[in-house]
Parts: C-alpha cells; sequence; structure tokens
C-alpha cells in the first residue's frame, strides 16, 4: 500500500484552494495531507488545509530558507511547492533533500532568469521567441521618450514593473485630459500621462518600469508541466478573449512556450503568457509557478497539480495528451468557508480517519475566493 503524501504550500494565492481541491481527488487515489502556512488568517487556503499555521514576519530570504527547513523537518513534508521566497528556497534544493523534501520549483538559474522582465525579454529573444518592443525607464524624461516613439507609431503604450506579479501596477497610458468620466463606474487600467510624469518627477527614487505598445488579444496562457530532465510531459494553452475563456493545442502557442519551458529549466509547473502583436504571438509574460487558473485544465480531463507532484516523487507521468478539450466557459467567483475569527486554522489530527468533526463546528462565515488574477 502506497504511503500518504504530505504537501506544503506556502504562502500562496487564493485560487489554490482549487490546487488542494485536485491534490485530493487525484487518480491515483492516493492520500494525500495537505499543510499550509500564510500570513493572512483569513486565507481560504488555510481552511482548506489539513494541517495550517501562520508564517513569522519580517524574516529575511535566508531566515526564511531555515524556518521553511524546519517546517519541513518537523511536519514530514514530501512536497514543498514555494512561492514566497521562491528564489532563496530554490538555491537550497538540495538542503530540502537533505530533509527528505522535494522541492516543486524551477532551476535558480530560471527563477533568476524571470524574475526580472527586462532580462526575461532578452533572453527568450535570444533563442528566437518573438518579444514585443520595449523599454526600461526609470525617470520620467525616459518614459516621455518612450511613450512619443509608441505614439508616433500610432500605438497605446502601457507600462508595468520589471519585476512583479499578477498584473500589479499595470498601467494603459492616455493623454486625455482627468474628468468627471474618470470618476464614473469602475476604476480602470488608464491613467493620464500628465499625472504620471507629475508623479514621477516628485518621486525621492526612480522607479524600474518597462514600457511597451498595448498588446492585443487573445491572451494565451500556456501551462506545461515540465521534468528536471527539461523535457515537457504537459503543454496546454488558455484563450482569453473578453470574457470568454477556452483552450487550445495550436502550436504557434505550444511551441514557444516549450521552447522556454525546456530551454530554461522551467521544471515542474510553470505557466507562459503570449498575446498579439502586429497579427503574430509575441511573449507577454513568464510565471516561474503554477498559475492560479491551473485548476481549470480540469475540463480537459487533466489533473495537472497531481502530475506535478508524481514528477516531484521521481513517479514520471509520463507525456499526458488531453483526452478532449473543455468547451469555452467564463470565469467567476463562490465562497468558500474560512475560520472563525480570531481562531487559528483547525488542525487535523495524525490518527484521524475521519474529516467530518463529531460535534457541529462554531458557525464559518463564507468569504469568496477571487477569480483568477488575469494581468494583461
Amino acid at each position: 500500500m502506497l504511503s500518504r503524501v504530505r504537501v506544503w504550500l506556502n504562502r500562496t494565492y487564493a485560487e489554490n484552494v482549487f490546487f488542494i481541491d485536485q491534490l485530493r481527488r487525484n487518480p491515483s487515489d492516493r492520500a494525500v495531507e495537505v499543510h499550509a502556512t500564510h500570513g493572512d488568517a483569513d486565507s481560504p487556503v488555510l481552511a482548506a488545509a489539513d494541517t495550517a499555521a501562520m508564517e513569522p514576519e519580517g524574516l529575511s530570504p535566508a531566515a526564511y530558507v531555515e524556518y521553511a527547513l524546519a517546517e519541513c523537518a518537523r511536519r514530514g513534508i514530501d512536497v514543498f511547492v514555494p512561492r514566497l521566497n521562491q528564489a532563496a528556497v530554490v538555491a537550497h534544493r538540495a538542503d530540502f533533500e537533505a530533509v527528505g523534501t522535494a522541492l516543486l520549483a524551477p532551476t535558480p538559474e530560471a527563477v533568476a532568469v524571470f524574475e526580472d522582465k527586462a532580462t526575461a525579454y532578452e533572453a527568450v529573444r535570444s533563442v528566437g521567441v518573438p518579444v514585443p518592443p520595449w523599454w526600461r525607464v526609470r525617470t520620467a524624461d525616459e518614459l516621455i521618450a518612450a511613450v512619443e516613439v509608441l505614439e508616433a507609431d500610432g500605438r497605446k503604450a502601457c507600462f508595468k514593473p520589471a519585476s512583479g506579479a499578477g498584473g500589479v501596477g499595470f498601467r494603459i497610458i492616455t493623454r486625455a485630459p482627468f474628468s468627471l468620466t474618470n470618476l464614473g463606474g469602475f476604476p480602470g487600467p488608464h491613467v493620464q500621462l500628465d499625472l504620471v510624469v507629475d508623479a514621477l518627477r516628485r518621486a525621492e527614487e526612480p522607479v524600474d518600469w518597462l514600457v511597451m505598445p498595448r498588446l492585443e488579444e487573445p491572451e494565451v496562457s500556456v501551462d506545461c508541466l515540465t521534468g528536471p530532465d527539461n523535457r515537457v510531459r504537459l503543454a496546454v494553452g488558455r484563450t482569453k478573449n473578453g470574457r470568454r475563456r477556452g483552450f487550445t493545442l495550436r502550436e504557434q502557442w505550444l511551441e514557444p512556450a516549450r521552447l522556454i519551458a525546456e530551454g530554461f529549466g522551467l521544471h515542474y509547473l510553470s505557466n507562459i503568457q503570449f498575446r498579439m502583436y502586429d497579427g503574430r504571438p509575441v511573449l507577454l509574460d513568464v510565471n516561474t509557478r503554477a498559475a492560479g487558473g491551473l485548476h481549470q485544465l480540469s475540463q480537459c480531463g487533466v489533473n495537472a497539480p497531481w502530475a506535478a507532484v508524481q514528477l516531484a516523487l521521481g513517479e514520471d507521468p509520463g507525456v499526458i495528451e488531453p483526452p478532449f478539450l473543455g468547451q469555452d466557459y467564463a470565469v467567476v467567483s463562490g465562497p468558500r468557508p474560512l475560520r472563525a475569527a480570531a481562531q487559528l486554522p483547525r488542525q487535523r489530527t495524525e490518527e484521524a480517519e475521519v474529516l467530518l468533526p463529531a460535534m457541529p463546528a462554531a458557525r464559518v462565515e463564507p468569504a469568496a475566493a477571487p477569480a483568477e488574477a488575469l494581468p494583461l
């Protein structure tokens, strides 16, 4: 009889409640126990886990690695899926292996390349993957110069931080003056150039932004599963065109994604995003982690989280071909339970076979797990 697998997700996105669900519903019918840690006691990931704990605050990356190693040894973690401090953690892969823990994460070199979007664009362009034109800017004058070049070519300019994830800090430049129109409806991504320039001139420190043309839809996120032998086991594209979502196996998206995943050591789960520029796909972003929407591949008959855990354990699932492509769909949010306020998440006992409590639990207030983050 196969032993249970103990998986740890550190401070991660709310959408990974679905990652946990898929691990438990794995096609191998293997017992999986999930440990989760977070800095927010109201994270639905904590409530979804079998055991959970609050993470210590204020740790340096090196100190966090020491904390993580101790946590893996104490909890008997088989597979650690690091998001917070991923770069520091993967640099100590051998130390985690020494305590019996496999890291479900890429190589240190891959994390370093894709932490910085400018470095990433240069790297993937060198292996033949098309990228959009871009300018790295740190001052107001550099921003104005880049915007003027793009506008002279009939393009809309946008900018985003050179490092970051989830579409945080993405804005589209407009020259339309600020008016009451901007105060109607919900806040949008557009920002007036004069306001940005004024903020930059008043800033005490330079920024680190990439300026580029506004790329066109569809946006295609290719979810990849790659082995430590640098061979892709799974590649499926998730398409976004407005509200409509779907799936694709077209090689115009999958081929460059495989080239990046295999060429740069993006082991285990990664997400590689493309958009259109002048009628052809160009790279938008590379995530060295599982996407929040990875669970959507279940609509294609694929359990990618479990396949990744198998691979991390040395149980190679082989090349995975989706048996079918799911129909088009839309993403909506839904409620997930949280623990009662001011309580730490429930800890399931090691010997418990029945997961339901013998006595009724305290009333739990539902909170909506946000829909997948959708950077543009």
